[in-house]
């Protein structure tokens, strides 16, 4: 078998078979087959593409070239919940306590952020002691007293992607949908959990710009699922604007723990409510949708979720007292108010701009290396739909440069867009995608 020739094959639209693509991961993980070679099949995947078939045995061929946990002795349903990245989406520590308290077991492996987006790993570690470096061991100990852990990639799980994507990521063939649904698909049924839950964000922020991709990607991820005896749910939801008020590392955390006890901003609110309920429906807790968003509603009105944190981040050695009492997080040194120099209507809020401004603010990281401020970020005052009069203020950057006053300013107004006419709130949940195709559930 030559890789010239299945390159060649791809090239012109032809199918490649398991084998095939089995030995192209074998070999470009073991060292066998360069990246120059690597490089020219992803290119011609990305123009010519793959069939559900052909996406099914890259995964396959992806799971295989790592460990894999297997989770079957841990009491309970197994299930994991991943999201595809967005702008102030803190959306795990707020929906794993809730599943936690539900009876389902949660052993979540979760990034860093990178770019404009934010990874929930940063935003835990500005818990002071906070340990996001499990072993297997201290992970299943966690799931199995806590009902839920998080933990950074310690394990060699699928280290295909890890190869792929950085060649990916500097071939531009990261936006090819089979690609993106074997990188998905393959980390989390290597994580061993029965059932799936992926919150799939379309808009400004999100790497899905338009509702008919995410449609296609959650359908071919369901299948996938399918193939390898997993229930997968998927939900799409709004990142046309950043997620909640705030945008930054311990300020998301500080959002989060006001959700969990029911004060949390109403998008960010509903998106968490919802995604527990369709896990509850996904797992059979729950026989109707409905029932599961009643019975989540109404877990949030209780202390048990805000509680059920506390325990989750004594477990993984954090200082509980900055739960208690988040007035405690450290305060970043600047805080830049942005005024508006308009009235009306707020159009649009882009979130990619916004996640921008945060990064450069020091909250994220345009490569892997960069140390972040847990301090920075921002914390907007309007949301899509909100009338802004003259002199109002639209938000607040929040920052330890000195230098950058004028810049971070001049950045985060330009992401607001104003009407003079009243526009309509964004719907934080788009639809949701099953076995049985796409539900559209925006009014």
């Amino acid at each position: 078998m030559r890789v010239y020739d299945l390159i060649n094959n791809k090239k012109h639209g032809g199918q490649l078979s398991d084998e095939e693509i089995k030995f192209l991961i074998d070999g470009y993980v073991k060292g066998d087959i360069p990246d120059y070679q690597m490089s020219a099949m992803l290119m011609a995947i990305y123009f010519k593409g793959m069939n559900l078939s052909e996406t099914t045995a890259l995964t396959r061929a992806m799971v295989e070239s790592g460990e894999t946990i297997d989770l079957s002795f841990i009491d309970g349903i197994k299930v994991d919940k991943h999201s595809t990245g967005g702008v102030g989406d803190k959306t795990s520590l707020v929906l794993l306590p809730l599943m936690a308290l539900c009876g389902l077991k949660v052993s979540k492996m979760s990034g860093r952020g990178l770019g404009h987006t934010g990874g929930t790993i940063d935003k835990l570690e500005s818990i002071p002691g906070f340990n996001v470096n499990l072993d297997r061991d201290e992970m299943f100990y966690i799931v199995e007293k806590f009902g839920f852990a998080i933990s950074g990639q310690t394990l060699d799980l699928v280290p295909a992607d890890k190869k792929l994507y950085a060649l990916r990521d500097v071939t531009a063939t990261v936006d090819n949908l089979s690609l993106i649904a074997s990188s998905i698909m393959s980390k989390k049924i290597a994580s061993g959990a029965d059932i799936i839950l992926l919150d799939v964000k379309v808009g400004s922020g999100a790497f899905m710009k338009n509702v008919d991709d995410a449609v296609q990607l959650a359908e071919m991820m369901v299948s996938i699922g399918k193939s390898f005896g997993r229930k997968v749910g998927i939900v799409l939801s709004n990142m046309e604007e950043p997620l909640g008020f705030a945008v930054g590392n311990s300020l998301e955390v500080i959002e989060a723990v006001k959700t969990l006890s029911n004060e949390g901003p109403e998008d960010f609110t509903t998106l968490c409510v919802f995604l527990n309920a369709t896990m509850l429906k996904l797992s059979g807790i729950c026989d109707t949708l409905e029932e599961g968003l009643e019975k989540t509603k109404a877990l949030l009105k209780t202390d048990d979720p805000f509680l059920k944190f506390v325990d989750f981040v004594y477990a993984q050695k954090g200082d509980t007292t900055y739960i208690k009492d988040l007035t405690k997080f450290e305060k970043s040194k600047y805080a830049y108010k942005v005024i508006s120099t308009s009235e009306g209507y707020i159009k649009t809020i882009d979130a990619e701009k916004i996640g921008l401004c945060s990064l450069v603010a020091g909250a994220g990281r345009a490569t892997k290396e960069e140390e972040i401020d847990h301090t920075a970020g921002v914390i907007l005052h309007k949301k899509v739909g909100d009338q802004v009069a003259f002199g109002d203020a639209l938000g607040v950057i929040y920052t330890n440069k000195s230098d950058e006053k004028e810049a971070l300013t001049e950045s985060f107004y330009e992401a607001f867009g104003f009407s003079s006419e009243p526009v309509r709130k964004n719907n934080v949940i788009i639809g949701m995608v099953d076995d049985h195709g796409f539900i559209d559930m925006r009014k």
